[in-house]
């Protein structure tokens, strides 16, 4: 049987490690060719290696998502080689350390970076790739968070701002007949969510889950791979919360 994604082409951003590795893996053991795009070029490589380990073909290229050249020049070097894109997964993210942490003391230079990378990046590669996702008709998802629902915290917050991005792509994008959705994880076993939440606020909140099992990058990848099949395609223009139930319980971080 011929794989689902045979002859799609997927550019993912975050891709060395967490929830951007699981997405690399999911599409690529399923026929995709994989782009990897991050900062953490050793990371990226090893990504390459499971995802070949895994009947696929995947590339990697350093990208910083908070620099604009960076971005226009992966977009250059892939639309160059990539006529089509079928799927764009805006999965690079950034927390500071803190995913609780207020905005209080941040500074301008220090909100100015972290916009850069979880909300205007997004919509800058989007933007630039526009005429590949068009020529696939092809598929944004943004990668969002729990923490958009209780954008008390800096992260909540440039999460939030995604969301809205993620509407406004969908309606300025429809023309060229290519949707965006938006994915908002709960709490997942990643090493970016394990470094940025407290120990004892990790427990608190793993003994609040509704799904007496802890959510997993899988998780995330597998409803993206739904978004980006057949089975999938009437849904665009949603902030689809992945999180066991857990906000329902006033999950807080």
């Amino acid at each position: 049987m011929t794989p689902i994604f045979a002859g799609r082409t997927v550019l993912v951003t975050g891709g060395a490690a967490g929830l951007g590795r699981a997405h690399a893996l999911a599409f690529g053991s399923r026929g995709a060719h994989v782009i990897l795009a991050d900062i953490n070029p050793a990371g990226m490589a090893e990504t390459r290696t499971q995802v070949e380990q895994a009947g696929g073909t995947a590339e990697q290229h350093v990208c910083d998502m908070a620099s604009e050249d960076d971005i226009t020049a992966l977009a250059a070097l892939v639309l160059a080689q990539h006529p089509r894109i079928d799927v764009l997964i805006n999965n690079a993210g950034l927390h500071l350390g803190d995913i609780a942490r207020g905005f209080f003391g941040l500074g301008q230079a220090r909100w100015q970076h972290y916009l850069a990378v979880n909300t205007i990046g997004p919509m800058l590669l989007a933007e630039a790739l526009r005429p590949a996702l068009a020529a696939a008709k092809g598929l944004i998802i943004n990668k969002s968070s729990m923490a958009s629902y209780q954008p008390a915290t800096a992260y909540g917050v440039t999460k939030a701002c995604l969301n809205v991005f993620t509407h406004a792509m969908a309606s300025q994008f429809a023309a060229d007949e290519i949707r965006c959705v938006g994915i908002a994880p709960g709490l997942m076993e990643t090493p970016a969510a394990k470094d940025g939440v407290a120990e004892e606020n990790w427990q608190r909140l793993k003994a609040m889950q509704m799904v007496k099992r802890q959510g997993t990058a899988e998780d995330i990848a597998n409803l993206a791979v739904f978004l980006a099949s057949p089975e999938g395609s009437f849904i665009n223009n949603q902030i689809l919360l992945c999180d066991g139930g857990n906000q329902l319980r006033g999950f807080r971080i």
